[in-house]
């Protein structure tokens, strides 16, 4: 516990240090009082929603497992199972590769057409972290796997699903990737503008896309600024397209916002705010529209209003999201019934003189530093 004194001269610092930055603080008000005056209303909409969500890893941790199997499971908001996979850290990518193209190199899963689009026949061909092995392929290549993934199953609902009705598809997460090879994420929304066209072409239905991101330094940053200038703090709900010459002074990579180029594409959409509540401090939460279609976002928002206003456990969170992660999310009897597979696999492996000894360890408090909680 901190001294008395030395409490007192941290607040006294504190208070030094939020007085110099009053300078900052007005130029920040500045810059978001535009964003007042061009917030729109949302006018509700009725369409069918299908959302994308990817398990985290942190999500579905494994009691015990020495060799860290990690899950990776995409179920859209009618709980279909879309993908479901296991990969270790030390999967090789060789490996990766024979379970998404056949012998004769035609492809074989969603991320194989995905990829057959894309002209690249390799994974270490789509991606620069499937470029090392072992102990120099960095940790997260596993996030970002999953991540292809999920562009993959986007890609395929567009593309190739048929749809009785006009359809929004909303990305858990923001429409921008900066972990593919240089140029290849733009050629992938040139394959989504191609589905969305053929689509109405041949169904005569439009396909919209979205992506909802949970957690946003942008409004970290501004939220403050926002609420004193009143923006987004209407009694109705609304959204307002962010300004990229404000964002940039967020984000540390301004290709995040930009795209980096016409070549390189990071960004496949436009960021907005949006609020679904009719309360003044109802939550704002980044949305990302997919560029060629920012000028629909009323219509898209819209459809959305109907789905956040019946959000649950989350108020004013789109439902579809909410289901989605639900179902992929694996917990209670389903993450019990993928430890003792585990379990079982180890006592296989080990044979009948050793096997007692994944028991034993798996009565054994992993933890025992968690009684002085």
């Amino acid at each position: 516990m901190l001294d008395p004194q030395i409490t007192e001269d941290l607040r006294a610092e504190i208070k030094q240090r939020i007085a110099d930055e009053q300078g900052i603080l007005q130029r920040m008000r500045d810059q978001v009082q535009p964003m007042r005056a061009k917030t729109q209303r949302i006018h509700p909409r009725s369409a069918t929603s299908i959302s994308l969500v990817g398990t985290d890893g942190g999500n579905n941790q494994i009691a015990y497992d020495p060799f860290m199997v990690q899950l990776i499971r995409v179920v859209d908001s009618s709980q279909n199972e879309l993908w479901l996979e296991t990969v270790t850290p030390t999967t090789s990518t060789r490996d990766l590769n024979g379970r998404h193209f056949n012998a004769d190199g035609t492809p074989k899963s969603v991320l194989g057409r995905m990829m057959a689009y894309l002209e690249v026949k390799r994974l270490e061909d789509l991606s620069p972290v499937f470029k090392k092995e072992g102990a120099d392929r960095p940790p997260s290549w596993i996030q970002e796997y999953r991540g292809m993934i999920e562009w993959a199953i986007l890609f395929s609902l567009v593309r190739e699903k048929d749809y009785g009705s006009d359809v929004l598809i909303v990305r858990d997460g923001p429409l921008r990737e900066k972990m593919f090879q240089s140029g290849l994420f733009r050629t992938f929304q040139r394959g989504l503008v191609e589905g969305i066209d053929e689509q109405f072409k041949k169904n005569r239905r439009r396909i919209y896309i979205a992506g909802i991101v949970k957690h946003s330094k942008f409004l970290q940053r501004y939220r403050l600024s926002m609420a004193l200038e009143g923006v987004m703090r209407n009694r109705f709900p609304c959204f307002v397209e962010v300004d990229v010459n404000v964002a940039k002074d967020v984000y540390r990579w301004s290709e995040w916002l930009t795209g980096g180029g016409e070549k390189e594409g990071f960004a496949a959409g436009r960021m907005f705010l949006v609020k679904f509540g009719s309360g003044e401090r109802d939550p704002i939460w980044v949305a990302d529209i997919f560029e060629p279609q920012a000028s629909a976002a009323p219509t898209i928002f819209g459809y959305l209003l109907a789905d956040a206003m019946d959000g649950f456990p989350v108020p004013f969170y789109p439902q579809c999201l909410q289901k989605a992660h639900e179902g992929a999310a694996l917990v209670d009897f389903d993450m019990d019934i993928l430890q003792e597979g585990i379990m079982s696999a180890l006592r296989d492996s080990l044979g009948p003189k050793n096997k007692w000894v994944i028991d034993e360890l798996s009565l054994t408090d992993r933890d025992p530093s968690r009684s002085r909680y």
